[in-house]
């Protein structure tokens, strides 16, 4: 098969590494992929947001495949475009991807659905929403729309609630509209379907790290680590959320004339009276897919194109025993304003069972420099989460750049958990 994955980021690298090692692979297209990536895939100039632009190119190379990586290009009515032209794509259609695209929207699914979420309230009007987050004082505000990850303050106190809405108000398009939740309780777990419509598979649950800081402190980022499988899910109750999140999220999207197609991302929280969504999102998650990639021990290609195809065969995925971790290495100033240009030195140096994936990274004169918040992600797989971690973070240590930052507690939580029934 030859196939053409949109995105540049390390997502996307992970993605393309572990599409090439399919043996049903003929050709990897990258659009336009990054320099870590384009020693797996073939990069192609593409502006991949725009719906055009891919269908064209997608036909003058007789692509078999699309795999959408980052959200963008679904919101942008990529996978609509594709399937007029009637070429198989991983990504949902634009209505479809407006569960991640507008968070109001994707609460009126939830309900529709009776899958267990937050309390909330939508505000259009900035005052109205103050007033009411001020009044509430322990609260969660979100902007509605697409904001990189870092639309979502958690306010503890009156004031920090206001501050918040402020805050989330001032992002542009994104925060023109505001949906204010109930603070929840509990440890967070990212569970990933991959989707064909009306049928689902599971990925492991993983655990992101928002924030910059250790401890979970400091402001949201795109997430500076994950790991795989987290240990507060059993496999029966990974299953149950199949049942009561997946399940009934396809039916009333499929009901409604827009079948979801693709990695359907569920947040949970994992709260005293069971697992409750905080948000869903329309495409693989970033860092998890990184550690996901690296636990699935089957070929994605099949898996992916039956998504495309409608013709999924629902049943337990093949994983690796132990666990995954990977270590996002960031930035100078990232997330608030990131330098770049820093040379990068190191990353040869790392063994080859430590895969690097390159995010925010530009090559000159055949150097490496930073080029973006989260630069790269470090990955180890171990025998269990102990020894993935020592790994990936041994690994860290041969990468150098100036005012290059990482966490140092990437699946800490995860030791500390109590054992969970089978």
């Amino acid at each position: 098969m030859k196939v053409l994955l949109l995105g540049s980021g390390a997502r996307e690298h992970a993605l393309a590494w572990k599409l090439a090692q399919s043996p049903r692979l003929t050709q990897l297209l990258l659009g336009p992929g990054n320099v870590g990536s384009a020693r797996v895939g073939t990069p192609v100039a593409l502006e991949a947001e725009s719906p055009g632009a891919v269908v064209a190119l997608a036909r003058r190379e007789a692509v078999d495949l699309v795999v959408v990586g980052p959200e963008a290009p679904l919101v942008a009515g990529v996978a609509d475009a594709l399937a007029e032209a009637g070429i198989p794509c991983f990504g949902p259609v634009a209505a479809a991807a407006r569960i991640e695209g507008s968070k109001a929207f994707a609460k009126e699914i939830m309900i529709d659905a009776g899958v267990p979420t937050a309390g909330y309230r939508v505000f259009t009007d900035l005052a109205e929403a103050e007033a009411y987050a001020v009044a509430q004082g322990r609260i969660v505000v979100k902007a509605d729309g697409l904001a990189a990850g870092k639309g979502v303050i958690v306010a503890h106190d009156a004031e920090a609630a206001r501050e918040a809405v402020r805050s989330v108000g001032a992002m542009g398009s994104a925060g023109q509209r505001l949906v204010l939740e109930e603070l929840l309780e509990g440890e967070e777990v990212s569970v990933i379907a991959l989707c064909d419509g009306e049928r689902y598979v599971l990925l492991p649950p993983a655990q992101d790290h928002k924030r910059v800081g250790e401890g979970d402190t400091g402001p949201n980022t795109g997430g500076m680590g994950a790991y795989a499988p987290a240990p507060f899910l059993s496999p029966a109750q990974l299953a149950e959320v199949g049942e009561s999140v997946i399940a009934p999220t396809l039916k009333v999207l499929r009901a409604r004339g827009t079948p979801f197609r693709g990695a359907l991302y569920a947040g949970l929280m994992l709260t005293r009276n069971g697992p409750k969504v905080l948000e869903f999102n329309a495409r693989f998650g970033d860092p998890e897919t990184q550690v996901l990639m690296m636990q699935l021990a089957e070929d994605v290609l099949p898996l992916l194109d039956a998504c495309a195809r409608g013709q999924l065969e629902q049943r337990p995925l093949a994983v690796h025993p132990g666990a995954s971790v990977g270590v996002v290495l960031a930035a100078q100033g990232y997330p608030e304003a990131p330098r770049k240009g820093a040379r990068i030195e190191g990353v040869d140096a790392v063994p080859s069972s430590c895969p690097v994936f390159v995010a925010g990274v530009a090559e000159r004169d055949g150097a490496w420099l930073t080029a973006g918040g989260r630069v790269l992600t470090v990955c180890a797989r171990g025998a269990d989460l102990a020894e993935a971690r020592a790994q990936a973070y041994a690994a860290v240590e041969s990468i150098r750049f100036e005012g290059m930052h990482f966490r140092r507690d990437i699946g800490a939580k995860g030791l500390r958990a109590p054992a969970v029934t089978p």
